[in-house]
């Protein structure tokens, strides 16, 4: 029996918390831009950012199910959980390939990640695949703003930032509508960013 490949977009993240922001990704990556998959990588912990304020991997990992709720073009990921730490994407992204070499996998970024890349281990390699681009306000495209597999995609811009979600609720503040209702509902009943 033969397996069908499929064309799968790897958004990473440290969905701390998940909020709407990356659903309106997910979803509109999903059905927009040709994918038959959106794979949301929750990273252990991004090199570049803060380990501290990070809530604790299986919690982050579930509210990113509860997000994503009964949509089937949409998996929530803990491949990171197994890797080395600090995540590396490139590394990631090589275990995958060997893991399902009939997927084709698609990077899945915002246009603040692309100014950075070149800071990023292997970033030469990185490109090298496909990267679908979402824009973010006031950002640019740094050393390969312009390089041939370097995709824009007009996905909706919603400015909501995990930080100010876990400042609102430290305090006390509501975040309601800027998270998914069972994410919402999970947060307000936990104690997870307070």
């Amino acid at each position: 029996m033969t397996i069908i490949g499929k064309r799968i977009g790897l958004f990473f993240g440290s969905f701390n918390p998940v909020h709407t922001g990356h659903m309106i990704i997910a979803n509109y990556m999903v059905t927009k831009a040709g994918l038959d998959e959106v794979w949301m990588i929750v990273s252990p912990h991004n090199p570049l950012k803060d380990k501290k304020s990070l809530a604790n991997d299986h919690d982050r990992l579930h509210l990113v199910n509860l997000a994503i709720g009964d949509n089937l073009k949409i998996k929530a990921s803990n491949i990171e959980f197994q890797l080395p730490k600090p995540s590396y994407t490139i590394d990631t992204l090589v275990y995958l390939e060997e893991k399902y070499p009939q997927h084709q996998f698609i990077l899945l970024m915002g246009g603040d990640n692309l100014l950075t890349l070149d800071k990023w281990k292997s970033h030469e390699k990185i490109v090298e695949h496909p990267i679908y681009v979402y824009k973010r306000p006031g950002n640019t495209g740094g050393l390969y703003e312009n390089h041939p597999n370097v995709h824009y995609m007009d996905a909706p811009m919603l400015d909501i930032s995990a930080t100010y979600i876990r400042e609102c609720l430290q305090q006390g503040h509501s975040i309601e509508y800027l998270v998914p209702d069972r994410v919402y509902d999970y947060l307000l009943n936990n104690k997870i960013y307070r």
